[in-house]
């Protein structure tokens, strides 16, 4: 029986899917290098400031708390249905997407809260969340 006498083949690896990997990224970085340097075109010395704020800020979300007895605040500040309004309407007026938050009592009445709602779809406020809380014993 005859026995092959060659050499046993090498085993080799293909370099070439590395190396066009390598050139994809060395494009992607040469391109995303040029978007950088057009910023920078021009030679301008920037202004300095001691502390740097942003212009515009979006507003604190209003909180509006019912009662058990059906008396309303606004913050930590006691206001009438009337109040109330007449402050939603100059909130949405000053930030179109102004936030509300209506905190209602879990064993107050329902007919307060619901007139919060009412004001809020009044003043065009559109951004009106409920506060609750998670029961764990319901959850389960």
């Amino acid at each position: 029986m005859p026995l092959k006498v060659e050499a046993p083949e090498e085993p080799s690896m293909n370099m070439t899917p590395m190396i066009d990997i390598v050139l994809l990224l060395v494009i992607f970085f040469m391109v995303g290098t040029q978007f950088s340097e057009s910023e920078s075109e021009f030679e301008i010395d920037l202004p300095t400031v001691a502390a740097a704020q942003p212009l515009t800020g979006g507003p604190d979300v209003l909180t509006v708390s019912v009662l058990r007895d059906g008396s309303y605040r606004l913050g930590e500040r006691a206001v009438s249905l009337g109040e109330l309004e007449r402050e939603l309407r100059a909130a949405q007026a000053r930030f179109a997407q102004q936030a509300v938050v209506v905190r209602g009592d879990g064993q107050g009445l329902y007919q307060p809260v619901m007139s919060v709602l009412d004001l809020c779809r009044r003043a065009r406020i559109v951004n009106v969340q409920l506060a609750n809380r998670i029961d764990e014993g319901l959850s389960r």
